[in-house]
């Protein structure tokens, strides 16, 4: 096929496809170049925009602008960005959702690429997050409501064996061994579907995109809230800020912040409170989990993070414990170039803080 031909074709594609195809002159400061999928997307003229590039800025949505000039700056010095995310407002106060992808050509002074529409994937996306968040809640929720009244089953039958041996009774022993195995075989299962369940997400690589981080707690938080008449706790979010943009998998993120407060509830007695608070500080974020329960054992604090660790031990109701959950906690915490650690006295409480830089 002859050149010609060919890049007529591909001027065609371009004129046709819906995605928007641009280049912008980094040294005159404006687009050279901007294919009609830009009206579709945008719902604004190219005209308008080639003449004066400052107004597509202003439809970027506020929170998102100094992402972008960040983004802008980043691509100028060289850094190489795959892709970025970013929401524009439409004239009808609609928001869409826009990926773009970037290319620098130093020796034309210019950036090349294409912008896609993807307000449908990020709305599937975050409608799964959002289940997940609530499925993982729940989880931890009902794995405490259902261990604990096991726990005391096999606890009493544990003493009615003991009490019952006199009588010689062989049907009365068989009923209680027969509860003290249905106990015990469900709070076994409890177990190894908490630990199949943490297993299986510790071993998913990191998806990282740019999510509200207030947002999610607070959405996470509302979940325990609504289930304070079954943990018998009062749950609390505090924050510095009402809305923080990080970049990162928001889904791990959130299940080492359900672990930590399964953990409180587990070790919290009836009444107590746990608090989760978030502080955006100058370069980092900083995480707490508070509670006022019976707390850590001095002798249990070097190796509480280790694998399997000697520092496991069932809840104050029987709650099962897989010794596995604060060393994906740490993990977590690490991928996300982070650290944790914790402040712990007997019968008086228990925090643990998560600390992860801004840029990650």
């Amino acid at each position: 096929m002859p050149l010609g031909v060919a890049t007529d074709l591909l001027e065609t594609l371009i004129e046709q496809t819906d995605q928007v195809v641009f280049v912008y002159d980094t040294s005159a400061g404006k687009f050279t170049y901007l294919n009609p999928a830009f009206e579709k997307v945008w719902r604004k003229k190219r005209k308008g925009i080639m003449e004066h590039p400052a107004s597509l800025l202003k439809t970027i949505h506020p929170e998102d602008q100094q992402h972008v000039r960040e983004a802008y700056q980043e691509l100028l010095e060289g850094v190489i960005i795959h892709e970025t995310e970013f929401r524009i407002k439409l004239r009808n106060h609609t928001e869409r959702w826009i990926c773009v992808k970037p290319l620098l050509q130093e020796e034309q002074s210019a950036i090349m690429g294409y912008a896609s529409d993807i307000t449908d994937h990020k709305e599937y996306i975050n409608y799964l997050k959002k289940y997940s968040s609530k499925k993982n809640s729940i989880l931890h929720i009902l794995s405490h409501d259902l261990a604990g009244p096991l726990g005391m089953i096999s606890n009493i039958a544990d003493l009615l064996h003991s009490d019952l041996k006199s009588h010689q009774n062989p049907d009365i022993q068989n009923l209680i061994g027969l509860i003290q195995k249905s106990s015990q075989q469900g709070l076994q299962l409890i177990k190894e579907f908490l630990k199949q369940e943490l297993l299986e997400s510790s071993e998913i690589e990191l998806v990282r995109s740019r999510i509200d981080l207030v947002q999610r707690i607070r959405e996470c938080i509302k979940e325990y809230q609504q289930s304070e008449q079954i943990t018998h706790k009062v749950f609390h979010f505090y924050t510095s800020c009402e809305q923080l943009y990080l970049e990162l998998d928001d889904t791990k993120f959130l299940q080492a912040i359900n672990n930590l407060i399964s953990n409180s509830i587990k070790f919290t007695p009836d009444g107590g409170e746990i608090s989760v608070t978030l502080e955006e500080k100058e370069a980092t974020v900083s995480i707490s989990v508070a509670d006022n329960g019976i707390g850590i054992p001095a002798k249990h604090h070097a190796t509480l993070f280790d694998k399997f660790t000697r520092a496991r031990r069932p809840g104050i109701k029987g709650e099962p414990t897989v010794g596995l959950g604060m060393s994906i906690v740490r993990t977590i915490v690490e991928w996300h170039h982070g650290h944790i650690w914790f402040e712990s006295q007997e019968n008086k409480g228990t925090t643990f803080y998560i600390e992860i830089p801004k840029n990650n």
